[in-house]
């Protein structure tokens, strides 16, 4: 095989490799205590789903055909609420909480710093708010 044509496939075979193992990346978030408890509605469509599409919904995470669950703004409610990521009667032992706080290996989404201060805190009040598709 010639060194151009071994360059290309092992390209092939590195590049998704490289862009799966970003999703994994442990990242340090706001601690669940930190920042203001939110006390006012959030509702998923105007509140949740942009944090989704902004931090999960990304090729090669949670997008449609990625790691499960399947955050696209069409799927994000089913897959959360049917695939067992969320404890409506004890809020803070949600899967989905349990990940964006960092109890939960591993923790998400990566490079959660750059997530908006509040996440974390909106996510805990649409849960005990009973996580409705609103």
């Amino acid at each position: 095989m010639s060194i151009k044509k071994l360059t290309i496939v092992l390209a092939v075979i590195a590049a998704p490799i490289i862009g799966l193992q970003s999703c994994y990346e442990v990242a340090t978030v706001m601690p669940d205590n930190a920042g203001s408890e939110v006390t006012g509605p959030v509702s998923f469509s105007k509140d949740i789903v942009p944090i989704l599409n902004a931090n999960c919904n990304v090729s090669g995470c949670h997008s449609s055909g990625g790691v499960k669950p399947n955050l696209s703004a069409d799927n994000a409610f089913g897959s959360l609420d049917n695939g067992g990521y969320l404890d409506k009667g004890n809020a803070t032992n949600s899967s989905v909480y349990l990940w964006l706080t960092g109890k939960k290996s591993t923790t998400m989404p990566p490079n959660g710093p750059n997530n908006p201060s509040n996440i974390n805190q909106l996510m805990l009040a649409w849960i005990k708010q009973g996580a409705q598709n609103n």
